[in-house]
């Protein structure tokens, strides 16, 4: 099912990474997924019950580096 959220609300919402690109609905694999994609780092956020869950920590992140880097750890303060 697709991601049915107010427009205006869609509007507002950005990945709380420290880019804060905006979000669209859908996953790259699938549109219809319910959950938002950041438009800059890729990040999936899930959608539950209508409430998108835009925790860093439960974001799924992008298959980009083959290296096995660890994205999270960028986005975390020094020393943490």
């Amino acid at each position: 099912m697709a991601v049915t959220l107010d427009a205006q609300l869609l509007e507002v919402l950005a990945c709380p990474a420290a880019d804060h690109a905006p979000l669209r609905p859908g996953t790259p694999d699938d549109p219809d997924a319910d959950a938002l994609t950041c438009t800059s780092c890729g990040r999936v956020y899930e959608v539950r019950d209508g409430i998108p869950v835009l925790l860093l920590d439960e974001a799924d992140l992008p298959d980009t580096d083959a290296g096995g880097g660890d994205q999270r750890a960028k986005d975390e303060p020094d020393g943490a």
